[in-house]
């Protein structure tokens, strides 16, 4: 079994999510800086946002960006914070 350490709602973490699709570099500030990479190109494109997000909050206004730009959420994955 997996042990996961407990965080609070609050809490700042480095994430990164993929979704299915290319989003264009033009793009990165509306996605508050975070890193941007692109894997494939046309219909076979994954893109992968990565970085700090300031609290759970950050994180849901970020996944309804990408609902709202009709992107398919591949992966959000919580990465461990540097302490």
């Amino acid at each position: 079994m997996t042990e996961h350490k407990r965080i609070s709602l609050e809490q700042h973490g480095i994430y990164q999510i993929q979704v299915q699709g290319m989003i264009s570099e033009s793009w990165v500030d509306y996605f508050d800086g975070l890193e941007m990479t692109v894997v494939g190109k046309d219909g076979w494109a994954v893109t992968t946002l990565s970085g700090r997000l300031f609290d759970q909050a950050a994180l849901q206004g970020l996944l309804q960006k990408l609902y709202s730009l009709g992107l398919v959420l591949l992966k959000v994955e919580r990465k461990e914070n540097e302490s």
